[in-house]
């Protein structure tokens, strides 16, 4: 922070013997220092289609499961190449944005998000300690945008649901289970 005035300095002036007032410039990079920044970004895949529920205000709250995944090389001595997903929980009450997730925001699919972080506190019943939940927040000025296109774009349709491969298994989530619970769907 600088304090400007005729001279570079404030207070009183030799010349007159009057107090000079005293300017504060603030920088961008001091002004978000001082009030703080909280933006989170995230490319991920979808790990379920959206879930949409209904509060007891009337409103709306959807919620979406974005994994993100990195690898890096174990060198601790084995030299394995490790591979590590990351689950982030994205909820939103805007309604046209909710609209327009149940229309695309479908399982696999590559989404870019942009919102704010936010760590609800909650209690259940019969339960003496509180609960945590850190999510993505969209909020007004946030962003969603779909990276890769969705089955049957270009007029075609979408492909129909594949059968079970030979060992049995369809790919699918087991219903009302946890995505992080699940094979990765990529």
């Amino acid at each position: 922070m600088r304090r400007l005035n005729g001279r570079g300095f404030g207070g009183v002036s030799p010349a007159s013997g009057r107090s000079e007032p005293i300017v504060i410039i603030q920088t961008m990079k001091e002004k978000i220092m001082s009030f703080g920044l909280n933006r989170a970004e995230v490319i991920g895949r979808l790990g379920a289609d959206v879930t949409v529920n209904h509060l007891a205000s009337g409103g709306r709250v959807a919620s979406l499961s974005v994994a993100t995944d990195e690898s890096y090389i174990d060198r601790s001595g084995s030299g394995e190449r490790i591979d590590k997903t990351e689950w982030h929980k994205v909820v939103t009450f805007q309604d046209g944005l909710i609209d327009m997730l149940e229309k695309h925001a479908k399982r696999g699919r590559l989404v870019y998000v942009a919102g704010k972080m936010q760590t609800r506190r909650w209690r259940k019943d019969g339960e003496d300690s509180d609960r945590f939940s850190t999510e993505i927040l969209l909020v007004p000025g946030g962003r969603v945008q779909f990276l890769d296109k969705p089955n049957g774009a270009n007029g075609k349709s979408a492909p129909a649901q594949p059968g079970p491969d030979a060992a049995g298994d369809t790919g699918a989530m087991p219903a009302g289970g946890d995505p992080a619970d699940s094979e990765i769907p990529f």
